[in-house]
């Protein structure tokens, strides 16, 4: 399902800088052609001022449909025109790159990826996810590590994608659940606590490129 005038969208961009990467910003559509869609000025949803945005920024987006669904799609800002008032022209998405996530049901699948914990100052290590989803995680660790229920820790995640680019996925968790496993390791359960749609919608992305290739098989 494509977006439709009027509605809003919701857009963070890809920088560099990760100030600015992390502030969400919204917009209104204008108009939709065979190639672009026109939108306001995006608006900080923070400080409540105009984002300025460059031909050739890439920007991840979505929409909220029915039911509260998220459609998620990347896209680019092609150029500006000014009609009444200036509009911004980004790149048209395919129908078939928006991805519809529902925050009830989040897609879950198995993948080894490598995610750092801090769970403090003194108690921080790298182990292998066993799975992961649009709502959180699972890891496996040594059983020796003392993590319990109820704290949040700080992870950054390495998201491969099949096109051999590699994303790193900062975000904040409540541990919820922690499993005691065969060998002296401990499977350990994460809800996302603090993580921008942004980067939701990076692992969002791993997990349907995962799934197409689990049907493949």
């Amino acid at each position: 399902m494509l977006p439709k005038v009027n509605q809003v969208l919701h857009i963070q961009i890809n920088s560099i800088d990760e100030e600015e990467a992390k502030q969400e910003c919204k917009s209104r559509i204008a108009d939709i052609t065979d190639t672009y869609i026109s939108m306001e000025v995006p608006i900080n949803e923070k400080s409540g001022k105009l984002k300025r945005l460059y031909p050739g920024d890439e920007l991840s987006a979505y929409f909220i449909t029915e039911g509260g669904v998220k459609n998620y799609f990347n896209t680019s800002v092609l150029g500006f025109t000014d009609d009444v008032i200036r509009l911004v022209l980004i790149k048209k998405p395919e129908p078939d790159a928006i991805t519809k996530v529902q925050r009830r049901n989040f897609l879950r699948v198995p993948a080894e990826l490598e995610i750092a914990v801090k769970f403090s100052e003194q108690l921080k290590f790298v182990s292998l996810t066993d799975d992961v989803g649009g709502g959180g995680i699972s890891l496996v660790c040594d059983s020796y590590i003392p993590v319990s229920s109820g704290y949040t820790v700080s992870c950054w995640l390495l998201v491969p994608y099949k096109n051999n680019q590699i994303e790193h996925v900062p975000f904040k968790s409540e541990i919820v659940r922690v499993k005691p496993m065969e060998n002296s390791k401990q499977q350990v359960m994460l809800r996302f606590s603090e993580i921008t749609d942004r980067d939701r919608q990076k692992i969002i992305r791993f997990c349907f490129e995962r799934q197409l290739d689990f049907r493949k098989r």
